[in-house]
């Protein structure tokens, strides 16, 4: 079978894995589309780095495999975007700031090896938010500068993995790996219509579903992870069970499903994101899904007396443990902060090295977090749910702010409020809450601006909700390719 350009770009990365399992499609020729495809679509501006020489010659090593090796290969010739702060053996980690460019990691980060045993290709390290300190990728450092949502390439694609993001939208890469600390594979995945998996972090241990121990470039030990991304649920179904060991999954029945609607996060929404994200909720009823109205009232409250109080204090110790184990360039958390470019990441440096939050940290952690948790664990039962269902963002992309990387906005006209708060509202409980979110496309507004739905479950459900998430897929839908 001859495979045109057009077809190729559009496997999704299930579909290109079992076209070169079968030898339908050689591995080097997918690639040089993809690579071709990288470079057209420069301006972007998705990629920090492209591997071509590198990506080139992985490909011909899958091609020179018998069939029978090809088989054992879940992810056999499957070129990947891998995020620019999760540690890549010999190709560029630099987490999208100056202080760290062109440093070399001496090893991948497990999630990245476990996927390149299984037979993936590294296409490139995707652009970032700089530091992964922020939800909008516009990055002002010298080196890489911000990232471009192929629907509209003047507005933000989500952020912080916003590189990862744009390139599997725009058909460049099929799947790739993002980190989430407070929505940062969420976020991207609802902007640029694509799916983003936040695995479980629950109590950091056991409850930890992917094990990268000083291999990501850290904000937060207690809510940072790695995160697979993809055009379909069934592609970040593909990557989860690769890294994590586990086999195929099948779709949930619907019919069984309880899905909780928390009333907090259905509200302040802009009007045509929200008519876009209730006509999801129709199509799902329709199918037979039971949606359940809960309140969960203090779940924003007890959110805010966890989130900034750990993201401003954990940065102290963790990054300089990173540097220290990572053999980085820089050699403390001062020397990295120095050099940062964007004013945003700045100032949020700043408040870190000042420890502005420190003296609400014990408390952050030891009442209200395992409140938070509580309030989803006894919502969850008390309602029989399988997951909970809302909006992953309050409103669709903005205009990129190419001055300060991030700035305020108004939904529907509404009183200004901080960019960044206004996007992590809907994602940032899950985030402290240490359980698991998916996100999936939910449709466009006026056919050109992506919407996406959040399915959150219970810490260490993460399989019944890709399940769930596979089942939801087949009744909304995937979004098409944006017009570039």
């Amino acid at each position: 079978m001859t495979w045109t350009v057009d077809q190729q770009l559009e496997l999704s990365a299930t579909q290109a894995v079992e076209a070169i399992q079968a030898g339908q499609l050689k591995a080097a020729d997918y690639v040089a589309t993809l690579l071709a495809r990288a470079q057209a679509l420069s301006n972007l501006n998705a990629f920090t780095v492209l591997d071509v020489e590198g990506a080139l010659a992985a490909a011909q090593r899958i091609d020179a495999l018998g069939a029978s090796e090809r088989a054992r290969l879940p992810l056999a010739g499957l070129p990947v975007i891998v995020k620019d702060n999760i540690n890549t053996r010999g190709l560029q980690t630099s987490a999208g700031t100056p202080a760290l460019e062109g440093f070399l990691p001496a090893r991948h980060a497990p999630s990245v090896q476990r996927l390149v045993d299984a037979g993936a290709i590294i296409l490139g390290k995707a652009n970032m938010h700089e530091l992964a300190f922020g939800i909008t990728s516009t990055n002002l450092a010298p080196h890489a500068g911000p990232v471009r949502n192929p629907w509209d390439p003047e507005r933000i694609p989500g952020g912080s993995s916003g590189g990862t993001a744009a390139a599997i939208a725009a058909r460049i890469v099929p799947a790739g790996l993002g980190t989430d600390t407070g929505g940062s594979t969420r976020i991207p995945a609802a902007l640029c219509g694509v799916v983003g998996l936040r695995p479980s972090v629950g109590d950091g241990g056991t409850q930890r579903r992917y094990h990268d121990p000083q291999a990501v470039v850290p904000i937060s030990h207690t809510r940072d992870t790695v995160g697979p991304m993809g055009r379909t649920v069934a592609d970040v179904a593909l990557l989860d069970a690769v890294i994590t060991g586990h086999g195929p999954l099948s779709p949930a029945a619907v019919t069984n499903l309880r899905i909780g609607l928390p009333a907090p996060l259905w509200e302040g929404l802009e009007a045509a994101l929200e008519d876009v994200a209730r006509a999801a909720l129709a199509k799902l009823e329709a199918a037979g899904v039971t949606l359940v109205p809960v309140e969960m009232s203090e779940l924003l409250a007890l959110n805010d007396r966890v989130s900034y109080a750990i993201a401003l204090h954990e940065p102290i110790e963790d990054l300089a443990a990173w540097l220290v184990a990572n053999h980085a360039p820089a050699q403390t958390v001062a020397d990295v902060a120095a050099r940062i470019a964007s004013p945003d990441v700045r100032a949020a440096y700043d408040a870190v090295l000042a420890d502005a939050r420190g003296g609400d940290y014990h408390a952050a952690m030891t009442v209200w977090r395992p409140r938070l948790q509580q309030l989803y664990a006894q919502t969850f039962s008390a309602s029989g749910l399988d997951a909970l269902l809302f909006p992953t963002t309050r409103l669709t992309a903005v205009p990129i702010d190419e001055l300060n990387g991030s700035s305020r906005v108004s939904i529907d006209g509404a009183a200004p409020i901080d960019e960044m708060e206004a996007y992590l509202r809907n994602t940032d409980p899950a985030s402290n809450a240490g359980i698991p979110g998916l996100a999936l496309p939910a449709g466009l507004v006026n056919a050109r601006l992506p919407v996406g739905l959040e399915l959150d479950g219970p810490a260490g459900g993460d399989r019944r909700l890709l399940a769930i998430g596979l089942a939801f897929e087949a009744i909304l839908g995937t979004l098409p390719a944006p017009e570039i």
